[in-house]
């Protein structure tokens, strides 16, 4: 398992300690992949939208916060839809919840995870020699 420094929520990746996850810092937080989808961002900022987020689609959202209901969009989006939901590190239910997310992850529940798009490769110039 490879883990950067200060992960926030150690406990997450701890539970998911059997599927070998591997954390990358991303935006000032860190991605939680598990095989080749990415799975949780994990962000500790101290505003609205530190917390877990977890990666979804929108045709799930309905189904997961029934799951669970503290579930609910992030700010920093706007207010257009995406498939990022998050709990946030002050719910009551922070703890108990990510850890039913956990289990969910480890089940391989199609509702939770992303395969993320390739990166594009970096365009390469040519230069002319006079």
């Amino acid at each position: 398992m490879a883990v950067k420094k200060n992960v926030p929520f150690d406990f997450i990746l701890e539970n998911l300690f059997s599927a070998n996850p591997i954390v990358k810092p991303m935006f000032g937080a860190y991605a939680v992949y598990v095989e080749n989808k990415i799975v949780l961002i994990l962000r500790d900022k101290d505003d609205v939208d530190s917390g877990a987020w977890i990666a979804t689609n929108k045709e799930y959202m309905d189904s997961l916060r029934s799951d669970f209901p503290s579930l609910k969009p992030i700010t920093l989006f706007g207010d257009s839809v995406s498939g990022w939901q998050m709990i946030h590190k002050d719910e009551d239910d922070f703890e108990t919840s990510i850890n039913c997310v956990c289990d969910l992850i480890l089940k391989g529940d199609k509702r939770i995870g992303r395969i993320p798009k390739p990166r594009k490769s970096k365009k390469t110039v040519k230069m002319k020699i006079k």
